[in-house]
């Protein structure tokens, strides 16, 4: 029973995940995500990480990579996404990752993650008969894969993340319905690229607005990945939650019952990409993965 650990560096979290692996099965010893903002002030910054969020960034990977050790783990892989991807000072970054604890984060590109986000999917809720997307929206970018059953048809990746939106349209606090249409309609004319899908039989979100808003929908005082998996979240639910983080300040949504405080900021911004995905698909509902990149990952590199 070997056990295997990966860290998923993104622009606004960073997970981390240790497996056991039973033949050709996986057990979760540790699952969570520490909320560093890697890409707070990118763009105002000029494209570069900020001092800060990169020092919140290297000490929680740090403590990752004692803890993968304190656990005996075979191995560790590490990856970064949008914002490593992009960010002007990213090999100082990565540089500095690997000199305080000896990580060393393969940058992906956005069609890698794709393809990863398929393999959780895969490998956690199955796939349905029929057409299927699978989309994965993070703090940085959004992944999307269509297929039909057990074949991929496309896969790619849009620069539409909730940290620059949520920057750009003021949307970490009390936002009016006029600002908020402003950021809607700029988030439209970035995922236009979906305009001309089909709409599919089943829709498959995953990532952490998806699962913050189902735990909000749920009223998880603690997180339960359990019933996140496989949840149904409507458009409608999406709606209401918009309306609901719209009229509140950072701190008030802190409070609300569900919702992972550090994501307070974002939150908005997630769930309008969302709305968006759902629209632009012509689809009422989607099915939540609580699984992630960091589970196909684990998936792709260490088998099963």
């Amino acid at each position: 029973m070997a056990r295997y650990a990966v860290i998923d560096v993104g622009t606004n979290s960073v997970k981390f995940h240790i497996g056991e692996k039973h033949g050709e099965t996986w057990t979760t010893v540790i699952d969570r995500a520490d909320v560093t903002r890697l890409g707070e002030g990118l763009d105002a910054s000029g494209g570069a990480f900020t001092r800060d969020a990169i020092e919140r960034t290297v000490a929680a990977i740090t403590g990752m990579a004692a803890e993968a050790q304190r656990e005996h783990t075979a191995a560790v892989v590490a990856v970064g996404t949008m914002g490593v991807r992009t960010a002007r000072n990213s090999e100082a970054f990565v540089s500095e990752v690997a000199r305080r604890c000896g990580v060393r984060i393969e940058v992906i590109s956005g069609e890698e993650e794709a393809r990863l986000a398929y393999l959780a999917v895969k490998s956690g809720l199955g796939l349905a008969a029929g057409s299927i997307v699978i989309f994965d929206t993070g703090g940085g970018s959004s992944q999307f894969t269509f297929g039909r059953e057990n074949a991929v048809t496309e896969q790619f990746s849009l620069n539409v993340g909730a940290v620059r939106f949520a920057e750009d349209y003021s949307l970490a606090g009390i936002v009016s319905p006029a600002g908020l249409q402003r950021a809607m309609d700029a988030i439209a004319r970035d995922l236009s690229r979906l305009d001309a899908a089909v709409a599919p039989d089943t829709v498959v979100g995953m990532g952490g607005a998806m699962t913050n808003l189902t735990a909000v929908m749920l009223g998880l005082r603690r997180y339960d990945p359990e019933a996140v998996q496989g949840a149904v979240l409507t458009a409608s639910e999406v709606e209401r939650q918009i309306e609901l983080y719209r009229s509140q300040t950072t701190e008030s949504r802190r409070r609300i019952v569900g919702l992972q405080p550090k994501r307070a900021e974002v939150i908005l911004a997630g769930a309008c990409i969302v709305r968006t995905i759902l629209l632009k698909l012509r689809s009422d509902a989607l099915i939540v993965s609580d699984r992630g990149l960091r589970h196909g990952l684990l998936v792709d590199r260490f088998g099963g």
